[in-house]
């Protein structure tokens, strides 16, 4: 309504800031998880300065930086992430085709600059900060590793070739790895009945814990065991769409195994680590990227998301 006056016009700007640039993340095709963890990271950024984003300075940077890193004792890698979402951000506001600056000015007579430069941000020197040989994925790799798994399932489909159902199953295995930080074999060994209820979060239905019956043992123990929470949404909906709809295909309703072959037996992990190295190499993608690589991620991004170190 024309001639209404706002109560409080700073906050609406934010919140119109934060509308747009999710609709620019959006035109740009990212995943929902990742614009909704970049407005959060954006909020606690809001939180901790208690400044509206036209009065931000690079000191804001450095203060929140070294909290990060001497209060929260966070790693340079996750330290670095975060800076990277908060620059995404700022650099969305002050880009002249959106007008916000202008409008800033317009309303608040100062305007949004730019916070996060080289020499308070964290150097991203190499790709991988820990062990070369099980380096995590980037988050694009792994967006680009999980569509090029589905696009697998679409090419065999169209071809009316064999193996559908296969690339099916292991595209998502993958995800599942990923959603749950499994190792390669303990994937291979769940069974259907391994999934169970949350009783915290009932809209996840029998899809809301895993029980994880072969973790890595120490030398001369049996295997550990663990209950992992589910947290990922998409990846209860990948999984759930999978034993419903494409595991009775198989056609062994009585094989306990999640992952089932084409002639009833249990799925190996070396037949995991031949399908994810086929991918891998088929992308171009780094060979530092094995399939321990996936649970690093798992970790990794969930620290970046600012899960507490505890859960995770």
């Amino acid at each position: 309504m024309s001639g209404v006056v706002q109560l409080y016009p700073q906050d609406a700007m934010v919140e119109a800031m934060l509308r747009g640039w999710r609709a620019q993340q959006t035109a740009r095709g990212l995943r929902e998880d990742t614009i909704v963890n970049g407005e959060r990271l954006v909020r606690r950024f809001l939180e901790f300065t208690n400044e509206y984003p036209w009065n931000w300075s690079a000191t804001h940077v450095d203060e929140w930086s070294m909290w990060l890193t001497s209060e929260k004792q966070l790693a340079a890698s996750t330290v670095r992430g975060y800076q990277g979402s908060l620059r995404l951000f700022t650099e969305f506001l002050i880009d002249g085709r959106y007008g916000w600056a202008a409008e800033c000015e317009k309303s608040f007579g100062t305007h949004p600059v730019p916070i996060c430069h080289d020499w308070n941000t964290i150097a991203h020197l190499n790709s991988y900060e820990g062990r070369p040989e099980a380096r995590p994925f980037s988050r694009d790799e792994l967006q680009r590793f999980f569509d090029y798994a589905d696009d697998q399932v679409e090419r065999a489909q169209r071809a009316k070739r064999k193996g559908a159902l296969a690339a099916y199953r292991d595209a998502t295995l993958f995800k599942v790895i990923y959603g749950w930080g499994l190792r390669r074999t303990e994937a291979a060994k769940l069974d259907l009945v391994d999934f169970g209820r949350n009783p915290k979060a009932p809209q996840l239905g029998r899809f809301g814990m895993l029980n994880v019956r072969y973790g890595k043992a120490k030398k001369g123990q049996p295997p550990r065991r663990r209950n992992v929470l589910s947290v990922m949404d998409w990846a209860v909906e990948a999984v759930a769409d999978y034993v419903d709809n494409v595991r009775p295909k198989f056609g062994f309703d009585d094989h306990p195994a999640l992952w089932v072959t084409e002639r009833g037996g249990r799925i190996k992990p070396v037949e995991i680590n031949a399908r994810f190295v086929a991918y891998r190499d088929a992308l171009k993608l780094p060979k530092a990227l094995v399939p321990h690589s996936i649970r690093h991620s798992y970790v990794t991004h969930l620290t970046e998301d600012g899960v507490d170190r505890r859960f995770i």
